[in-house]
C-alpha cells in the first residue's frame, strides 16, 4: 500500500537540528531540483548545489533511511529533508529512475540479507559478582549519606549548592550504579530551587532510600519488581536479552516525542500505542548535545512492527524487534480503543486509575503515557472530559494555544505524559488530523505533597527534633530516627500520588463558531507552514516575513482561510509586524477572531476585521477603566455613533486630567465632522500644549472648519497673484509683519530654526498650514501652473517649501508629485514620497536608482504594492552596478530583501543570470549569494501563486 504523504511538521521532526530544518526549507522548492521521482517507497532527486554536479539524494520512506552525495555529516541532511518536504507538499516526482538509485536499493537489500553479528559473550559469574559487590558497597555509603541529610537537617541544603551532590554521584558512578548517581544529581537541581523545594527534596531523598532498601533485598522480590530495582540502580539489560523476550506485533501509532537535555546527554522519549492491543511502548534514544538523534519513528505515522519490552514491574520501555511493510501517515485515523485494565485508559478517571496502578507497581515512576478521548480545554489550565473529570496541565505546557487553535475548544483526542507535575500534551487529533504539540518551557508549580510534620522535622533534623511517627490521611507511620522518617515520607508520597483524583467543577471553554470560508489547498498550507517557521525561505526571517505578507494578500483576494493549527504562529507574526494585519484578518476566519478575544496581544485582529468581531463597548470602562480602556471605549462609541461619543467627551472634558484630555480628544478623529468643531475650537485655548496641538491637527484636517478659513485668509494676505498685462503673471509675497495671538492659537510656531529668518519662517508656517485648494481656487489655475509662477524678491523657495509641507501633511498626491523632485530637505522629501501614488513613487525610485542607488533605498521601501517592470529592471541594474566594485554588500542585501516580495516573478531568470555572472566574476563574494537568494525567493513566490490559484 502506498505511503500517505506526511505533513510538514512530521518531516521537520526528523531534522537533527534547527539549522538543518532551516536549510531543508530553503531547498524544498521544485526550482532547486533538476529531476526527481518516486519508485515504491523510495523517493529520489538531483538537487542543485554550489558545485557543477547536483547532489544525488535518496530517501527510503519505509524506515526512513537516507543517502545523499553532499559532504554533510548530519543524517538526514538538509537535501534529504528538502526532498521529503517537496514530497509532503504534493510536489511532482515523476522522473525516470537513474542507475544510482537502483544501486543504493540493491546495496541496502544486500546489507539486510547479511547474517546477524555474533552475540557478545556474557560476563562471567565472577565479573557479575564483583560488580554486585561494588554496587552494594556504593549503596551502603549512599544510605549513610541519606540518613545524615535528614539527621542534620535539610535547611542547610538551600545554601550548599550543587557540589555535594555531584561528589556523591561521582562515587556511585565508580561503584557502577549510574542510575542511582543520576538520581543524586537530580537532588542538586531541586535543592533551594522553587517555592516548595524542601518538600520535593525530601520526597526525592525518600524514594532514593526506598531504592537502596529494595536493592538490599532484591533477591526476595518478585522478578518483575526486582528487574525494576536493578534498572533504577543502573544495571543494564542488553538489547540482545530484550530481543529474546516475547514479541508483540501491532500497528503502532507514533504519538509524539519529548526531548530532554542536560549537560551530558539529550534524551528523546518517543511514545507508541498499539492499534489492536491498546498497549503503550516507550522508545528511548540518546545523543550528546549538538549531535543528531535517531529519526526512525516519525510522529503522526503508523508502523507495522514487532516490539519487545524491557523487563520490569511496569513494562513501558521497548525496542523495535522487526518492522513489516512501511510507515503510514495517520490521516484521519486517531488512536482509539480500550486499554488493558492495568494501563491508562481513555477517560480522565480511567487514566488516573492507570497512574495509580503504575505507582503501585513502580513507586519510582515519574510519568506514564495517557491517551484521553473527548477532552476539552478549560480557562484554568485543565483538560476536562465529558464526565466533568479534569487533569491539570503541567507548567510550561499550560497555555496550549496550538491545541486551542486546532480544536477550537471542541473535545478532541489528546496524547501526552502524566506525572506528579501534571499532564504534558504531546499531540492531538482535531477532526482526525494529527497536530503535534508546540514545545514549551519547563516548569513546576506543584504544591507540597508531604505532611507538614514530616517536612518540618526533616528541615530541622532528627538530631534536634526526634521523629517518633506520624499520621498521613488516616494512615499511621510508626518508627523512629532518620530512617523511619525517610521510609514514612516514601510511603506518604506514594500514597498521595496513587490517590490522585480528578479535579471537579471545571467548565470547558465555549467553542469557537463554525467556519464558512474554504480552507487553503494542501500544497498552499504546506508553503504557509514553511513561511511561519524560522528562516523558512532563502534569505532568512526578514525575507520570509515579506513573502508571508504577499502570501496572505493573495489568499485574502481568493477568499481562503488558513488552517486553524497555523493561527498561533500567524497571530504572533502579526503582533510583531503591523503590515501583515489587514490581510491576516481576512484569512484568519472566525477561529482567528475567537483566539484573539482570548489573548491581549492578539486583539489587534479584532480591530483589523472592520468591526465584524469587535465586542460591544462596556460602559463600565468609561466610568472606572484605565486611561487606555477609556480611550478604547470612546473610540468604539464614536465608530458606532459619533454624536454620542462627542456628547460623552464634552460632558467630562473640562474635568479630565490634562494628559487624558489630549488622548481622548484624539478619539474625535473617528467620525470627525463639523459637529465636533465647537469642542475643538474650545480646546485651542487649553493650557496644555499637547491638547492644543491635537485640536489644531484635527481642525486642519476638517473641511470647512473655521481654522482652515482663517489660515487661508492669512495666506492670501501674504501671497497674492499679480496679473500683468506685459510679461508673466507673478506672485507678490508680503511676509507676516509680526507674530500675533491668533497665529499662536491656530498652531503657527514662532521660533525659527537655525539659519532661517523670522519673516521667512512665519511665511513658511502660514503657507504650510493652509489648505492647498486655497491656491487653486483663489488663482483659478491648476497646481502645476501655481508652482510655475515666479515670486518677487526670491520668495519662491520659501513659498514652495511651505506648499511642500502642506502637501506632505495633507497627503495630497497631485501636489506631492509636482514638489517631490524640487525639495532639497531629505526628511521633507521622504514625507512627500509617502504621499505619492504607487506608479509615481515607482517612477521616482527607478530614476533615483540610476543616479544614486544607495540613497534610493528609502524610496523603494515606501513602495508597498507590486513593482512595475521599470522599477524591477532598475533594481537589478543597480545591484549589478554596486557589485562591480566588490563593495556595498549591505546595500545589495537590503535591495534584494525589498525586492523579494514585490518584484514580478518573471524576473527570477534575470536575477539568476545576474547571480551566475557575479559568481563567475567574484567566486568568493557575498554579492552573488545575495542575488541568488533573491532569485530563489522569486521562484518560491511563483510556486506560491500556482498553489493558491
Amino acid at each position: 500500500m502506498p505511503i500517505e504523504r506526511w505533513s510538514t511538521t512530521q518531516v521537520l521532526a526528523l531534522a537533527p537540528d534547527a539549522s538543518s530544518a532551516r536549510g531543508a526549507q530553503g531547498v524544498s522548492g521544485a526550482a532547486k531540483w533538476e529531476a526527481s521521482g518516486r519508485a515504491g517507497d523510495l523517493i529520489w532527486g538531483l538537487c542543485r548545489g554550489s558545485g557543477k554536479q547536483p547532489y544525488q539524494v535518496c530517501v527510503d520512506l519505509s524506515e526512513p533511511a537516507y543517502r545523499c552525495s553532499c559532504p554533510s555529516r548530519k543524517f538526514p541532511c538538509k537535501h534529504a529533508l528538502g526532498l521529503m518536504l517537496m514530497w509532503s507538499a504534493g510536489g511532482a516526482l515523476e522522473g525516470e529512475e537513474p542507475g544510482w538509485v537502483g544501486e543504493w536499493r540493491a546495496s541496502r537489500a544486500a546489507r539486510a540479507s547479511r547474517p546477524a553479528p555474533a552475540k557478545r559473550a556474557q560476563p562471567s559469574e565472577a565479573t557479575t559478582q564483583r560488580r554486585a559487590d561494588r554496587i552494594a558497597s556504593g549503596l551502603e555509603d549512599l544510605d549513610r549519606w541519606l540518613l545524615d541529610q535528614v539527621a542534620h537537617g535539610l535547611a542547610a541544603a538551600e545554601r550548599s549548592g550543587y557540589g555535594p551532590y555531584e561528589a556523591v554521584a561521582a562515587r556511585l558512578v565508580d561503584a557502577q550504579a549510574p542510575g542511582a548517581a543520576n538520581a543524586v544529581r537530580r537532588l542538586g537541581r531541586v535543592a533551594g530551587v522553587g517555592q516548595h523545594w524542601a518538600d520535593r527534596l525530601l520526597g526525592e531523598l525518600a524514594l532514593l532510600r526506598l531504592l537502596v532498601s529494595a536493592y538490599g533485598r532484591v533477591g526476595e522480590l518478585p522478578e518483575p519488581l526486582a528487574a525494576t530495582v536493578r534498572s533504577r540502580v543502573g544495571i543494564p539489560v542488553s538489547t540482545e536479552e530484550v530481543l529474546r523476550t516475547p514479541r508483540l506485533r501491532d500497528h503502532w501509532h507514533v504519538l509524539g516525542h519529548a526531548d530532554v537535555a542536560d549537560d551530558r546527554l539529550v534524551t528523546r522519549r518517543t511514545w507508541l500505542r498499539g492499534a489492536a492491543s491498546g498497549r503503550f511502548a516507550l522508545l528511548l534514544a540518546f545523543a550528546p548535545p549538538g549531535q543528531a538523534l535517531p529519526a526512525d519513528t516519525v510522529p503522526g505515522t503508523v508502523i507495522d512492527a514487532e516490539l519487545c519490552w524491557y523487563p520490569g514491574a511496569l513494562p513501558l520501555r521497548a525496542v523495535i524487534a522487526e518492522r513489516h511493510g512501511t510507515s503510514e501517515g495517520v490521516g484521519a485515523a486517531a488512536p482509539s480503543g480500550a486499554s488493558r485494565p492495568s494501563e491508562p485508559g481513555n477517560t480522565v478517571r480511567e487514566a488516573l486509575a492507570g497512574w495509580a496502578a503504575a505507582v503501585a507497581a513502580d513507586p519510582w515512576c515519574e510519568r506514564v503515557p495517557m491517551l484521553l478521548s473527548g477532552v476539552a480545554l478549560t480557562d484554568d489550565r485543565h483538560l476536562v472530559d465529558a464526565a466533568g473529570d479534569a487533569l491539570p496541565l503541567t507548567a510550561g505546557h499550560d497555555e496550549p494555544w496550538w491545541l486551542l487553535a486546532a480544536s477550537g475548544g471542541h473535545p478532541v483526542t489528546v496524547a501526552g505524559e502524566y506525572g506528579p507535575a501534571g499532564f504534558r500534551p504531546l499531540a492531538a487529533w482535531p477532526e482526525g488530523q494529527y497536530v503535534p504539540a508546540t514545545p514549551g518551557p519547563s516548569g513546576d508549580r506543584r504544591g507540597p505533597a508531604l505532611p507538614a510534620e514530616l517536612l518540618s522535622t526533616a528541615l530541622v533534623g532528627t538530631e534536634r527534633r526526634p521523629f517518633t511517627g506520624a499520621t498521613v490521611d488516616g494512615l499511621r507511620l510508626d518508627g523512629g530516627g532518620p530512617g523511619a522518617l525517610l521510609e514514612g515520607a516514601a510511603v506518604a508520597l506514594a500514597y498521595r500520588r496513587a490517590g490522585t483524583l480528578p479535579a471537579a467543577g471545571r467548565v470547558p471553554i465555549e467553542p469557537a463558531p463554525e467556519e464558512s470560508a474554504t480552507v487553503i489547498p494542501r500544497a498552499a498550507a504546506h508553503r504557509l507552514a514553511l513561511l511561519v517557521t524560522d528562516g523558512a525561505v532563502p534569505g532568512g526571517t526578514e525575507m520570509a516575513l515579506g513573502l508571508l505578507g504577499d502570501w496572505l494578500a493573495r489568499a485574502a483576494e481568493r477568499g481562503y482561510r488558513v488552517p486553524a493549527e497555523l493561527l498561533p504562529a500567524l497571530l504572533d507574526a502579526g503582533r510583531r509586524r503591523a503590515a501583515l494585519r489587514p490581510a491576516l484578518a481576512a484569512v484568519a476566519g472566525r477561529r482567528g477572531a475567537w483566539l484573539a478575544e482570548r489573548r491581549s496581544d492578539w486583539r489587534y485582529l479584532l480591530a483589523e476585521s472592520g468591526g465584524q468581531w469587535v465586542a460591544a463597548p462596556n460602559p463600565d470602562d468609561w466610568a472606572t477603566g484605565t486611561p487606555g480602556q477609556r480611550l478604547a471605549y470612546l473610540t468604539a462609541v464614536r465608530a458606532g455613533d459619533a454624536a454620542a461619543g462627542l456628547d460623552l467627551l464634552t460632558a467630562t472634558f473640562d474635568s479630565e486630567d490634562p494628559d487624558d484630555r489630549a488622548r481622548l480628544l484624539g478619539a474625535l478623529a473617528t467620525g470627525l465632522s463639523l459637529a465636533d468643531e465647537p469642542l475643538l475650537e474650545r480646546a485651542l485655548d487649553d493650557r496644555r500644549k499637547e491638547v492644543r496641538i491635537t485640536a489644531c491637527d484635527l481642525l486642519s484636517a476638517l473641511p470647512g472648519s473655521a481654522l482652515r478659513q482663517r489660515m487661508a485668509e492669512r495666506a492670501l494676505a501674504c501671497v497674492r497673484l499679480e496679473r500683468r498685462p506685459l510679461g508673466r503673471d507673478r506672485l507678490v509675497v508680503t511676509p507676516p509683519a509680526e507674530f500675533d495671538a491668533g497665529m499662536r492659537r491656530d498652531g503657527v510656531q514662532p521660533r525659527a530654526p537655525q539659519g532661517v529668518g523670522p519673516q521667512a519662517w512665519l511665511l513658511e508656517e502660514v503657507v504650510a498650514r493652509t489648505p492647498l485648494d486655497t491656491w487653486t481656487t483663489a488663482f483659478g489655475m491648476p497646481p502645476a501652473d501655481v508652482l510655475a509662477l515666479p515670486a518677487n524678491d526670491d520668495w519662491s523657495l520659501t513659498v514652495h517649501k511651505g506648499m511642500a509641507r502642506a502637501a506632505a501633511a495633507q497627503h495630497d498626491p497631485a501636489w506631492a508629485v509636482l514638489l517631490a523632485d524640487t525639495v532639497s530637505d531629505d526628511v521633507l522629501a521622504a514625507q512627500l514620497y509617502e504621499a505619492l501614488p504607487p506608479p509615481e513613487l515607482a517612477r521616482h525610485a527607478a530614476r533615483a536608482l540610476r543616479s544614486d542607488p544607495i540613497r534610493a533605498h528609502r524610496l523603494i521601501s515606501l513602495h508597498t504594492g507590486a513593482w512595475p517592470d521599470e522599477l524591477a529592471a532598475a533594481v537589478l541594474e543597480a545591484v549589478g552596478t554596486l557589485a562591480e566594485g566588490q563593495r556595498h554588500a549591505w546595500h545589495i542585501g537590503e535591495l534584494c530583501r525589498s525586492a523579494a516580495p514585490l518584484m514580478p516573478v518573471h524576473f527570477a531568470e534575470p536575477a539568476a543570470a545576474l547571480a551566475e555572472r557575479l559568481h563567475a566574476d567574484h567566486p568568493d563574494g557575498r554579492q552573488a549569494m545575495l542575488v541568488a537568494q533573491l532569485a530563489a525567493a522569486l521562484h518560491f513566490r511563483q510556486e506560491m501563486y500556482e498553489e493558491l490559484s
